[in-house]
């Protein structure tokens, strides 16, 4: 039994290994592809991209395990079947459920860890990356190499540049005026844009260019800041000089990544365990609560007829004021007329008062139930999760003894339809549920919902094994006789 139970994980792990990688591979580079845009051309450090890789690693390990597990559970029964070891362990009287059991112990660790990580690494680093990401977004160095466009975002320094038909830059204006008493022009035809190791500091590599520098003089009167003045007449000389190839550096030290408090980030229900979106719930509860209560108040308080009048007991301090407040109501028939319609408007003025109140406190009542739905997305994200990497496992496994066919072939099929499959049921879930078509709990359990009779069925046609070949002429066939008939 022991050589079963470590035949059984040393199959799979194998293939769970190499698809988890493969897995992550592919999710990273969909990543890149999506923030290509922000990333590049802002002269980031090597350390910089490779913190933002750990991040990133790191969160998109949830969507990365349940296609391993998919596709390794998949490979793993496949290679068993194909190689006709399940069919002799079952001779020897093991069921499939049997020889799964030790995979199922292994899966069921994986998905406690699944749960755990989801619920305390991948905030942190939710947090991390999204900073970190939200920083590089904030760099503006690539508006540097934006072509027909002037940009001033170098204090100092106004430039321009244009691209050729090959996209390569050229038509280069730098209009330097760091240096307050003077004026520097340089324009080349071409120009290589390349940033210092620290970044710190530009490179422009120019060709076939000249410098236009326009100096002012002191005129010897000094200005209230006690600096001296410049300009009058004739004290503005010109140089101009060419050169075939120059190197212009410029200071760019602002342009660098500044890192942001993480703190901001904080409080979003991306960055939150399970325990601090009860407690954010909570939190949002007694606020609604609260509002609803001032809310009544006010709303009785517009209005006499909502006062309470307590009755005539000795036992009650009545108010000395009552008596004549009470007494200076007056009866409506006893009204005059214009009083009456004066009345009549005050009302239908404060009714409309009111009801303008009540739709904007629906509204906000909305925005809070909104904001409340967000967090329980996230908080049932974390247990669906854990579920679908063991009911996908129970998908796998048992198709794979089905379809017989193992390594890279038939199963990376199947298993791509599948979490494809997975993937859009997954999707439409989590749209549904912030649009709040459908409750939090319904959207996230969607892909376990569906996943599970199929699950259940196809482990019963393994375990008893049932055929599933359908032969199509024959099914056409007996559709066209039962139509004829």
């Amino acid at each position: 039994m022991k050589r079963l139970y470590l035949f059984s994980i040393r199959s799979f792990a194998g293939p769970f290994i190499i698809t988890l990688l493969v897995s992550m591979f592919i999710l990273i580079l969909q990543f890149f592809w999506v923030y290509i845009d922000d990333l590049m051309g802002k002269g980031l450090s090597v350390w910089i991209i490779l913190e933002l890789l750990f991040y990133i690693s790191a969160s998109l390990i949830p969507l990365a395990l349940p296609l391993a597990i998919l596709l390794s559970s998949l490979m793993t029964f496949g290679n068993l079947a194909e190689k006709s070891e399940l069919t002799a362990l079952k001779s020897n009287g093991f069921s499939l459920l049997r020889i799964m059991r030790p995979l199922t112990v292994i899966i069921v660790f994986l998905s406690i860890f699944t749960f755990y990580f989801s619920n305390y690494i991948i905030p942190l680093s939710n947090l991390k990356w999204h900073s970190l990401i939200y920083d590089i977004q904030n760099t503006k160095l690539t508006q540097l190499i934006k072509p027909g466009v002037y940009t001033s975002d170098i204090e100092g320094y106004s430039i321009k540049v244009n691209k050729d038909d090959q996209g390569k830059l050229k038509d280069i204006i730098i209009h330097d005026h760091s240096v307050p008493n003077a004026l520097r022009t340089i324009k080349a035809k071409k120009v290589n844009i390349a940033r210092s190791h620290n970044g710190s500091h530009l490179f422009f590599e120019l060709t076939n260019g000249t410098i236009f520098e326009e100096l002012s003089t002191p005129t010897g009167q000094l200005l209230p800041n006690g600096k001296p003045e410049y300009g009058g007449v004739n004290t503005h000389p010109d140089r101009i000089s060419r050169f075939e190839k120059a190197t212009y550096r410029m200071n760019v030290t602002g342009m660098t990544v500044k890192r942001s408090d993480e703190e901001i980030f904080k409080d979003k229900f991306e960055m939150l365990n399970v325990f601090q979106i009860k407690e954010a719930t909570d939190s949002i509860q007694r606020r609604k609560a609260k509002m609803r209560d001032m809310f009544t108040k006010s709303i009785k308080g517009s209005f006499a007829t909502f006062h309470e009048v307590p009755p005539a007991n000795n036992n009650i301090i009545m108010d000395p004021n009552m008596d004549s407040v009470v007494s200076s109501v007056k009866p409506y028939e006893k009204i005059s007329l214009t009083e009456k319609r004066q009345l009549m408007s005050d009302v239908v003025y404060k009714l409309y008062q009111i009801n303008q109140n009540i739709r904007n406190q629906e509204h906000f009542m909305e925005t809070l139930d909104n904001e409340e739905s967000q967090y329980w997305i996230e908080f049932h994200r974390k247990f669906a999760l854990s579920y679908s990497v063991i009911i996908l496992f129970f998908v796998g496994a048992p198709l794979g003894a089905i379809v017989r066919k193992g390594g890279f072939g038939a199963p990376v099929v199947i298993a791509a339809i599948l979490f494809v499959i997975y993937f859009i049921i997954l999707s439409i879930g989590d749209n549904l549920a912030d649009s709040y078509v459908v409750s939090p709990w319904l959207g996230m359990w969607l892909p376990g919902m569906f996943f599970t009779p199929i699950a259940i069925a196809l482990a019963y046609i393994a375990n008893n094994d049932l055929s599933v070949t359908i032969n199509p002429r024959a099914f056409f066939k007996r559709l066209r006789t039962k139509n004829i008939t």
